[in-house]
């Protein structure tokens, strides 16, 4: 398997070369493109840094991983992952591996989440892909268990590799040690942090991150995940809705 990893924490994350270690380790010949810089929240977006749509592209090594090339790319995840699934970094990848993500992509906010997105555009230009994230919470100082997630996620290698091409799976896992069993999930209608808007008078939006309160879904990503287990979400991309009531004619 040739596999291409991304993120949307940038090229610099720890969770990113480990991600990257895990693939190698796996077997598979890995390549590494990552955005130049942090591009969390930035979905599925095809933004490049450049006005005239001439993408920046640096080579780049990484800690520990002298034979796997490394591109720093001033562009969105999305835009690495369509770029990449057309040869833009060798032959198309078989798998797109993006992450590990700082934080937890749960829930229906996973729509705009740039690990997310880089995972669901590789799925629909044929390549199987896999979003890993590391629920470290709100608070980022703590101890970041990036051994755990790889642990996790190598698990599931080879069955994400025998899954049809365009296959694309959602998975988080806590931020410990040990966890419990791997669970199938729901996607929760929220995730555990929600943004509040805090409106101002000097014609400002401000945006905090609070914690859901209240009872989560049991099933939900939001509930397994709270309770120890890694969370797996087999995800569907843009497809028409053949079940909307929505027929002509219309005047």
């Amino acid at each position: 398997m040739r596999v291409l990893i991304t993120n949307d924490d940038g090229i610099d994350s720890p969770g990113l070369v480990a991600l990257a270690r895990g693939a190698v380790e796996h077997g598979w010949t890995t390549v590494v493109a990552a955005p130049a810089h942090e591009s969390s929240g930035t979905s599925a977006g095809l933004t490049a840094a450049e006005d005239d749509r001439q993408v920046k592209v640096e080579r780049r090594d990484l800690p520990g991983l002298p034979d796997v090339p490394g591109y720093a790319v001033a562009a969105h995840p999305g835009l690495i992952a369509l770029v990449a699934t057309q040869g833009a970094f060798g032959d198309p990848p078989d798998i797109v591996l993006s992450g590990v993500n700082r934080g937890a992509n749960i829930g229906r906010a996973i729509l705009h989440s740039g690990t997310v997105g880089a995972a669901l555009t590789a799925g629909i230009n044929g390549a199987r892909a896999m979003a890993v994230s590391l629920d470290v919470g709100l608070d980022l100082a703590v101890h970041h268990h990036w051994d755990t997630a790889i642990a996790v996620a190598s698990g599931l290698f080879d069955r994400l590799a025998a899954l049809p091409p365009g296959a694309v799976l959602n998975l988080n896992v806590p931020n410990r040690t040990e966890t419990r069993e791997t669970r199938r999930a729901s996607l929760a209608e929220f995730g555990s942090v929600r943004s509040r808007v805090q409106n101002s008078d000097d014609g400002t939006i401000g945006l905090t991150a609070v914690q859901v309160e209240g009872e989560l879904p049991p099933g939900s990503d939001a509930a397994l995940l709270a309770d120890g287990h890694p969370t797996v979400t087999p995800l569907r991309s843009v497809t028409e809705d053949v079940d909307l009531p929505f027929e002509p004619p219309w005047s």
